[in-house]
């Protein structure tokens, strides 16, 4: 009843705050996490766990099928060859390039276990840069490979992590098999995705007249593919996103817009307690693994996090620009199914670079690292890991948070191109 009673307390909060926000042109996310952060610090409050299976099945199979189902296919097809790029091979450079920072920087951080750290920060968070980058105007453009590329990275990301873990266990990485175990992530959740969004199609068919039996249907059907694939040791982040595709599309040709108005608005009113509920778990987080760690401790980590918050940040610039310069000689040379809409200009890598937030993704991640190897041993430097997490999570949200609306603003001023404008 006391947990019941907090939780009541806390959404009464991120709805007032929520407001308020609005009031004050400040993003309500941070607004929120900085309210956790500040909740969290009352003294005597039960502690609230983070658990990560709660994480990835109760908040994510509605947030990203949201995001998928009201996503353009049409621009996601168009950008593809950016999202790709960004969605995995990006998540794979991030997670090397943390790793080898964490490796020299940190006292006692050995190969294995720096990897799990760049593991858990590779990839951004679909949830973090929809509710930061919403309403600040992005080009049409923009919004599609910030949207389709935190869709897919969790894939990329939890292969990293997987093999990260098992190499700390004593496993050999090899390449071939983590690159197999990828694919089949991959084609396994875009199966069962497929099949399912067949199935619901089939079902809508039959139910279209009756709403809240659709409304229904659909609002479960996340949730299935998302159990389905994860019992089939498949991605159900994928199986997720790959329903929402095709339910959309399906449902220009099936649904009225009466029906798709009152669909969104409940839809909306779930996304947004969801999302308030994330950032104050986010900020929750903090007063509990400073708990974790020694005084003594506490300001290296924070330096630890803000340097590697940097270089995930300068890795991700180098690469969206990278993109661009690759997007422009491929389409002046006329290589591949590069077209004049697929461009990228200075203006939208400069805010993707900057969009680059990571969130409850890494925070679950983290704090789903198991306590004991195999052996039972103690996980090594498991509190240094989750403690350097959470840093580096609050630095790019609320640090990126508050300044991409500022740099959105100032790019805003000069004429947009029309890479801008597609």
């Amino acid at each position: 009843m006391e947990n019941y009673s907090i939780v009541i307390f806390i959404m009464a909060i991120m709805i007032g705050l929520s407001a308020i926000a609005d009031y004050i042109k400040l993003p309500y996310p941070i607004l929120l996490i900085v309210a956790g952060i500040a909740v969290g610090f009352i003294p005597d409050l039960p502690k609230i766990d983070l658990n990560p299976e709660i994480v990835f099945l109760i908040f994510l199979p509605p947030l990203l099928y949201d995001a998928a189902f009201n996503i353009s296919y049409e621009e996601f097809r168009v950008n593809i060859n950016t999202i790709s790029t960004l969605a995995i091979t990006l998540v794979f450079i991030t997670t090397l390039g943390i790793a080898v920072v964490a490796h020299y920087l940190i006292p006692d951080m050995g190969w294995p276990i720096s990897f799990v750290l760049g593991a858990i920060l590779s990839a951004t968070d679909a949830v973090a840069a929809m509710s930061i980058t919403k309403g600040l105007g992005l080009s049409h453009k923009t919004n599609t490979i910030l949207e389709g590329e935190s869709l897919i990275n969790d894939a990329s990301a939890l292969v990293s992590y997987r093999f990260a873990v098992a190499a700390v266990a004593g496993s050999a990485f090899i390449f071939w098999k983590a690159a197999l175990q990828f694919a089949v992530l991959m084609g396994g959740g875009y199966v069962v995705g497929f099949l399912i969004g067949r199935l619901l199609a089939q079902i809508i068919k039959r139910t279209h007249k009756n709403r809240l039996v659709t409304i229904s249907f659909m609002l479960l059907a996340p949730f299935v593919a998302y159990l389905v694939a994860e019992d089939l040791h498949v991605s159900g982040v994928i199986a997720v996103v790959i329903l929402g595709l095709g339910i959309a599309r399906f449902g220009k040709v099936v649904f009225p817009e009466n029906f798709k108005q009152q669909s969104k608005a409940i839809w909306d009113i779930i996304i947004f307690l969801l999302n308030g509920l994330i950032f104050i778990l986010i900020g929750l987080q903090l007063p509990h693994v400073v708990k974790t760690v020694t005084p003594a401790q506490i300001l290296p980590y924070v330096g630890y996090g803000l340097i590697i918050t940097i270089v995930a940040l300068l890795l991700r610039m180098g690469r969206v620009f990278m993109q661009q310069a690759n997007l422009q000689q491929h389409f002046k040379q006329g290589k591949g199914k590069i077209t004049e809409r697929a461009l990228l200009d200075f203006k939208n890598s400069l805010i993707i670079s900057w969009s680059g937030m990571r969130g409850i993704v890494s925070l679950a991640i983290a704090i789903g690292l198991p306590h004991k190897l195999n052996n039972g041993d103690p996980f090594p430097q498991r509190s240094a890991i989750i403690f350097i997490s959470v840093v580096v999570v609050l630095f790019t949200l609320i640090g990126q948070g508050l300044s991409l609306p500022w740099l959105v603003r100032l790019l805003n001023k000069k004429q947009p191109t029309l890479a801008d404008k597609a």
